[in-house]
């Protein structure tokens, strides 16, 4: 069964009913070497890349403009994973890279509750993004989630991340450096929607439009 979906930017998709995308289908323990459970999301974990390689959640349009918690949390190191392959907030100081502490399950969406945002805040949810990038471009396709989330009540949400056959590394703590990452939508009605961002620090910034990171999701199933 194939049904239209108007997607928000001006453009119309069709989408096959039969093959749905599941977050099980990504985070598993064949693509993972470890699986964490957040509560209000999952993290499939990269032990040779230090990160995550992809971050599921669901959103809930009736909570994600519920709370504005102003007061951020402080990074923590997640002890769930073994000490070798876990993360400080202090790896990424000063780092070679001029790359940010990026979030997947992106903080405004969970700024509804103490629990829920103190639960994004662990290193495990965080990889290495441009600075300008995670602040100029990435943040709208952060936005639009809530947006969808909003407008269809739920909305499903798969981030994943892209480290190459031979990722450069942060020389301190050997965290791999990606190439790329993307943010896929969708629900059960038949909306779907990804967008693709290379982590380049010679991207284009000014003028940038979320539908200029509009891509296939089948290239990413």
């Amino acid at each position: 069964m194939r049904l239209p979906v108007l997607l928000g930017l001006g453009l119309i998709t069709f989408i096959n009913i039969a093959s749905a995308t599941e977050i099980r289908d990504f985070i598993n323990s064949r693509n993972c070497d470890q699986v964490l459970d957040k509560g209000f999301y999952q993290i499939c974990y990269d032990y040779s890349a230090k990160g995550a390689r992809y971050v599921g959640y669901t959103l809930d349009g009736s909570k994600v403009n519920a709370g504005d918690i102003k007061k951020r949390p402080r990074f923590y190191p997640d002890t769930a994973i073994p000490a070798k392959y876990r993360t400080t907030s202090s790896d990424y100081t000063k780092n070679e890279f001029h790359a940010d502490r990026g979030h997947l399950a992106p903080d405004a969406s969970f700024d509804w509750s103490q629990k829920s945002l103190h639960s994004v805040y662990s290193m495990a949810n965080i990889i290495p993004q441009y600075s300008k990038i995670n602040r100029k471009t990435w943040v709208k396709a952060e936005k639009y989630e809530r947006l969808v989330a909003t407008k269809l009540g739920k909305v499903t949400v798969i981030n994943g991340v892209i480290y190459g056959l031979n990722p450069q590394r942060m020389r301190k703590s050997g965290i791999a450096y990606p190439e790329a990452f993307w943010k896929m939508l969708y629900d059960n009605h038949g909306f779907e929607r990804c967008f693709y961002y290379k982590n380049d620090s010679h991207a284009k910034i000014k003028g940038d439009k979320l539908r200029d990171h509009v891509v296939d999701c089948g290239g990413l199933k």
